[in-house]
C-alpha cells in the first residue's frame, strides 16, 4: 500500500471519534506499512547491486595499501603499516634479502626499501621506503570483529599479477598450523590464524585480508596442502590474524633491528 495513503488514513482516524474496530485497522495498517518500509531498505542494501558496490568501495579504500615487494629471487607483498613508510609482510618474503625493490600500487616506479626487523617464529617481517609521496597506511581491524561466514577479500600480487583480488568468507577462527620447513625457513607454528576461502596464491603472501568495513583483519600466509596428490587444496587458505601483526610490526618498529636471523623460503 502507498505510505501516503496510510499517512492520510493515519491522520483521520486521530481527527475523529472511531469504534475500536477501525482504529485497530488503521494501526495494523500503519504497522505492516513501516514493517514494509524496513523490508525494502534491507533488501535494498542486500541486493546485488549494494554488495557490489560495497566490494567496490572497499577495493579502491584498501588497494593503495598493498605493495609489490621483489627481492632477487622472488615476488610478494606487503601492507603500509604506517605514514613513515614502514611496511608489514611476511618473512619467507623477505627471506634472506635485506635491500628491496616496492612498487606501490598504481605507480610504475619501484621504491628502494630495506630491513627493519623480523620475527620468524610469527613469520612477519617488517620492510621500510622513502617516498617522495606520502603512502597510504591501512586501517588494521582485530579478529574479535570477525565471526565465521564474514565476506571478506584477500588482495595482492598473486603470480606477480599486480594488484589483485580475490573474495571467499571467514571459513574458521582460531586455527593451528604448522609451516613446511625447508629453504631456510624454519616451520613456524601460527596460532590464532584465520581459515579463508579467499583465493591465496603465490605471491599472495604478505598481502591483506580485508572485510566489508575495509578493515586488515588478516596477512594471507600459506595455503593448505592436500598430503595425497601433493598439491594445494583449493579454498583453504590461512591468514595470521591483525592483531598479531600489529603487536609484532610495533615492537620490530620500536626495536629497529632484527629479532631473530631473517628466515628464507619461497613466497606462498
Amino acid at each position: 500500500m502507498n505510505l501516503n495513503l496510510i499517512r492520510v488514513l493515519a491522520l483521520s482516524v486521530q481527527g475523529r471519534r472511531v469504534g475500536a474496530g477501525t482504529a485497530i485497522l488503521a494501526a495494523a495498517l500503519v504497522a505492516t506499512a513501516c514493517s514494509n518500509q524496513s523490508a525494502s531498505r534491507l533488501k535494498a542494501a542486500t541486493t546485488p547491486t549494494g554488495l557490489q558496490n560495497t566490494f567496490v568501495d572497499t577495493v579502491r579504500t584498501v588497494l593503495p595499501s598493498v605493495v609489490e615487494i621483489r627481492t632477487s629471487s622472488a615476488i610478494g607483498s606487503g601492507v603500509v603499516f604506517d605514514s613513515s613508510g614502514d611496511i608489514v609482510t611476511n618473512d619467507h618474503v623477505v627471506g634472506t634479502a635485506t635491500s628491496f625493490s616496492v612498487l606501490v600500487n598504481g605507480s610504475k616506479t619501484p621504491l628502494s626499501g630495506r630491513l627493519v626487523g623480523t620475527f620468524p617464529a610469527s613469520d612477519l617481517a617488517v620492510i621500510k621506503v622513502s617516498s617522495p609521496n606520502p603512502l597510504t597506511p591501512a586501517n588494521f581491524g582485530n579478529v574479535a570483529s570477525l565471526q565465521v561466514g564474514d565476506v571478506v577479500l584477500a588482495m595482492g600480487n598473486p603470480l606477480g599479477l599486480k594488484g589483485s583480488t580475490s573474495e571467499g568468507i571467514v571459513s574458521a577462527i582460531g586455527r593451528t598450523v604448522v609451516e613446511p620447513t625447508g629453504d631456510g625457513s624454519p616451520g613456524a607454528t601460527l596460532t590464532n590464524v584465520i581459515q579463508t576461502s579467499a583465493a591465496i596464491n603465490p605471491g599472495n603472501s604478505g598481502g591483506a585480508l580485508v572485510d566489508l568495513r575495509g578493515q586488515v583483519v588478516g596477512i594471507p600466509t600459506l595455503t593448505a596442502t592436500d598430503p595425497q596428490i601433493g598439491g594445494t587444496a583449493p579454498g583453504i587458505g590461512f591468514a595470521i590474524p591483525a592483531d598479531t601483526v600489529t603487536t609484532v610490526a610495533q615492537r620490530i618498529i620500536g626495536a629497529e633491528y632484527a629479532i631473530a636471523t631473517p628466515s628464507s623460503s619461497t613466497p606462498r
